[in-house]
């Protein structure tokens, strides 16, 4: 299986708005980090839905490897 592209080994905190809907980049490679852009059509990864249940500050995985995706585990600490 593929491994996907560690975009950085820390969080991206976010101000989500309850209600709207994200798309969190699986594979890394996307330039609008930790949102897809669509550059995982080369790869064997999809970007995942995350909706906000309330507007407050969420933290996504940036190194793609969280037991918890979308948001960060602390995995990055052991990369």
């Amino acid at each position: 299986m593929s491994e996907p592209t560690i975009a950085q080994k820390a969080p991206y905190p976010v101000q989500v708005e309850a209600g709207k809907t994200y798309w969190w980049c699986a594979c890394g490679l996307s330039k609008k980090q930790p949102f897809c852009d669509g550059s995982h059509k080369t790869t064997p990864f999809t970007p995942m839905e995350y909706k906000a249940d309330a507007s407050k500050t969420v933290y996504f995985c940036g190194c793609k490897h969280s037991g918890n995706k979308p948001l960060c585990d602390g995995t990055h600490k052991s990369l």
